[in-house]
């Protein structure tokens, strides 16, 4: 059985992973019948948080990244959107995932701060990721999306697709 691919949509709140993983999900799915998709805030849902320190995101981070493993290992590709904050996840899933792209989709501070669906930025909120706490920037994705709204959603997933060979 062919292993499926876990793609990893990484970035900061309101970069837009869940926009632009959800469609490049859907647009897989149109094509193949073994697709899954994970939100990490979703996955607050399936997975009991364990807290917000360090040691605990860390844990919650590994725990969704060895379902994403299980699933690949099954032939399923799997779609993961989730800030992911540190080295030490994106270092484990290319060590222990076998067909694992990341695509780290990078924003201005003033494009988070302009979009701010969630109110994290405006509100004053503490222990914001990228704010007052810290965010590993990816070091080696396999692309990187300037996402500041200068190309559809529909043209970025495009040229992932091309980046992919899925096209």
């Amino acid at each position: 059985m062919d292993k499926g691919t876990v793609y990893f949509f990484t970035g900061l709140a309101g970069a837009g992973k869940t926009t632009l993983g959800g469609l490049f999900y859907r647009r897989l799915k149109a094509r193949k019948a073994n697709v899954f998709c994970m939100d990490g805030d979703a996955m607050d849902g399936v997975f009991e948080r364990t807290g917000y320190s360090t040691a605990a995101r860390l844990k919650d981070a590994k725990a969704q990244f060895r379902l994403c493993r299980a699933l690949a290992e099954q032939g399923i590709d799997v779609v993961m959107c989730s800030i992911s904050m540190y080295d030490e996840i994106r270092e484990w899933n290319r060590g222990n995932i076998d067909n694992y792209r990341e695509i780290y989709i990078k924003v201005t501070r003033e494009t988070l701060y302009r979009r701010d669906q969630k109110k994290l930025y405006s509100s004053g909120a503490k222990e914001v990721v990228g704010v007052d706490l810290p965010y590993d920037e990816p070091k080696a994705p396999d692309a990187v999306v300037e996402n500041d709204g200068q190309e559809t959603p529909e043209a970025i997933v495009a040229r992932l697709e091309r980046k992919f060979g899925l096209m």
